[in-house]
Order: structure tokens, then sequence, then C-alpha cells
């Protein structure tokens, strides 16, 4: 896969979004939806672009494109703005995926889908599709994918002993797909399929305020 440079957008065609934008927004709708609905929306581009890879045996190449466009956008602050911001309008969105698509060497399936989400007014859920295919594949290899956010990047001994304990508590093999958020200020945030264990620091206090609230 091709990585982007600099971001890869401030090229791109369509891409020239960068900072605030003001002026007439025609034709722009606000993008944001509860997490329920973008769970939902997700789940279907997944489950279409899942069973395309399925059958044409090309899990290993969408898995390598999941895991570059993932990267890409944790690395990219313009890619973040190019799926969220509800000041472009779909063309440009069509546009500048297409393009990054292209340069980044995404799988066909994925990349096409892409355009399409973007067509429909649809990239903010691309975070929700990801982990929902890393989920489909994870499952296909008779593994689950293990979301974990700690404060600080874990350490390869750390993520493999939490895979390994998790592995004995779920009895299959987990992949650890770890994030990191400076805002749960210690602990950890693991999420495998609809189970989640919180043990943030930032969750504890909000229970002691709620507590507090409580007594008060």
């Amino acid at each position: 896969m091709k990585p982007l440079e600099n971001g890869g957008l401030t090229h791109a065609p369509g891409a020239a979004f960068c900072g605030a934008r003001t002026g007439a927004n025609i034709g722009r709708v606000d993008v944001s939806e509860p997490a329920s609905i973008s769970a939902g929306i997700a789940q279907r581009y997944a489950t279409a672009i899942f069973e395309i890879a399925e059958e044409s045996k090309a899990l290993d190449s969408l898995e390598t494109s999941l895991n570059d466009l993932a990267a890409a956008l944790d690395g990219s602050e313009d890619l973040q703005t190019l799926i969220s911001s509800p000041l472009l309008s779909r063309g440009e969105q069509e546009r500048a995926i297409t393009a990054v698509a292209a340069k980044m060497g995404l799988d066909p399936v994925l990349g096409n889908t892409l355009s399409l989400m973007a067509r429909k007014r649809r990239l903010f859920v691309v975070l929700a599709l990801i982990a929902a295919l890393r989920a489909r594949l994870a499952d296909a290899r008779g593994e689950v994918t293990a979301e974990v956010t700690s404060a600080k990047a874990l350490t390869k001994t750390q993520s493999e002993k939490l895979a390994k304990t998790l592995a004995g508590r779920v009895g299959k093999k987990v992949t650890v797909n770890a994030t990191v958020d400076a805002d749960i200020i210690g602990g950890l945030v693991v999420k495998v399929g609809s189970k989640m264990i919180d043990t943030s620091i930032r969750s504890k206090l909000n229970s002691l305020q709620n507590a507090m609230k409580e007594v008060g």
C-alpha cells in the first residue's frame, strides 16, 4: 500500500478544505448521527464489503487496506476533517476520498465503497466501519477483536499479556486493537463484542462525582 505524504490530502482533487471555511453552504448538511444509528449504517456497509471480499478471496487484501486506512486517519487531521466535516459537499468529499484511496492503493472494494459513502453523506461512519470489518475478519478466523483504549501506548509485552488474559475469558484467540486517549488519565477501557470493561481513572472519578452528588 502506498503511504500518504503530508496527510496526502492537501493536493488531492477536491481536497481544498484545510482550515475553517465560510461562504455559501448550499446542499451541505449536518452529518452527525446518534451512535446507534452510525453503528447500524457501518454494519450494513461492512456486511456488503466483507461478503464481496470473501467471494473474491480478497480478505487478506481487505485487512491490509483497513490497517493502512486506520493508520492514515490516526496520523492525518486533514483526513479526519474530510470524513467528518459538514462543510464539505458530496462532490468534494467523493473527489477527495477517491483520490486518497487511489494514492494509498486501497483494496478496490473498500475504495469504491468509500466513494459511494461520500455520495451518500456517510463518510462519518468510517471509523465504525473499520471496527465492524475488523470484527468480521477476526470472526472468520475464529478470533475476536478487543478494542482497547489506554492513556499511554501499550508495549508489545503488555498487549500480548492482555490478549492472553482476555482469551482465557472469552475462550477464543483475541486480537488487540489498541488506541490511545489521554483523556482517560489512566487504566484501560476494553470492549469485546457487546461487553465493556472500564477501569479508567476518568470513569472512577465520574463515579465518585456522581456518588458525591447523591450524598449532597
